[in-house]
């Protein structure tokens, strides 16, 4: 697991990891928080594959790293290496924001919660309160963002995943936060729900998440965490299937990313036109 890494002599350094990695636009989107606000930084995208994260953090460590973002399918296993979790990321057993503290203390939170509250209700002006809500899969990227659907007051959340033991299992987890039950995925529905998140990473496999029969109706939103210049699979098939909005995980993305930048350097940056400036990027051009 050597070169790895590569910071650049006196600039702070942070990065992002998981597998695939090469789509990601957090370099961009760090890159633009930075400008905005005049600080100098390195941050680059490394592919880490499951089991070798302990590795991949002690090296990072080593060269001076100083924030790490994790994504799929990276987040339970960046939970379990902390020494210091902040208080969402032990709620979730997943954490997508890591840093040093205290001489090497490794502390660990997860923003994505908040970041998808952030994109939803400012961005996208889409209330989740009373709201049927059904949410796809049952992983680390889940398991980050249920407590805030949660805690938003939905009338009623199912939890959907391929096992169907595992979504129990992450239902169970969060019962005492609200109405949380679980299904096996493409289970029929007795009514359209008012919103659907899929929280798998379908989308940057090609794969399609399935929707239950009845699953969609008029009024229901469909969202999906991944993000791409096109359509995902997932939102592709919303949209055939009649949705009033589709979209994808975008805003989330840069959201959730602002706030790991505060966290790393107590500085808070504007999203709205770094979301706007990704967004044009990828429609002219492919990840570098």
């Amino acid at each position: 697991m050597t070169g790895l890494f590569h910071p650049e002599p006196g600039v702070p350094y942070f990065c992002v990891v998981g597998s695939p990695i090469a789509h990601s636009r957090s370099p961009q989107i760090h890159a633009l928080f930075a400008a905005q606000l005049g600080l100098r930084l390195t941050y680059e995208r490394v592919e880490v594959q499951p089991g070798d994260l302990a590795g991949a953090v002690r090296q990072f460590r080593a060269l001076g790293g100083q924030g790490m973002n994790v994504t799929v399918p990276l987040k339970e296993e960046a939970c379990r290496l902390a020494d210091r979790m902040q208080p969402a990321a032990a709620e979730a057993g997943a954490a997508n924001t890591l840093w040093f503290e205290d001489g090497g203390v490794l502390v660990a939170d997860n923003t994505d919660g908040a970041g998808l509250l952030r994109d939803l209700d400012q961005n996208l002006g889409i209330r989740m309160a009373g709201k049927r809500i059904l949410v796809i899969g049952a992983g680390g990227a889940s398991r980050g963002v249920l407590p805030v659907i949660l805690r938003s007051g939905p009338a009623a959340l199912l939890l959907a995943n391929r096992t169907l033991a595992k979504a129990q299992e992450v239902a169970e987890r969060f019962k005492s936060l609200g109405n949380i039950t679980a299904q096996a995925l493409g289970v029929a529905a007795s009514e359209p729900y008012d919103l659907i998140i899929n929280a798998t990473s379908t989308g940057l496999t090609g794969e399609c998440a399935p929707l239950g029969q009845g699953a969609v109706g008029r009024h229901t939103s469909c969202y999906d965490m991944v993000y791409a210049a096109e359509p995902t699979p997932f939102l592709r098939d919303a949209a055939r299937l009649g949705a009033k909005r589709c979209v994808d995980g975008l805003g989330m993305l840069v959201e959730q990313a602002a706030l790991a930048f505060a966290i790393w350097h107590d500085r808070e940056p504007r999203t709205r036109p770094v979301i706007e400036a990704i967004r044009s990027l990828m429609a002219t051009a492919s990840p570098s």
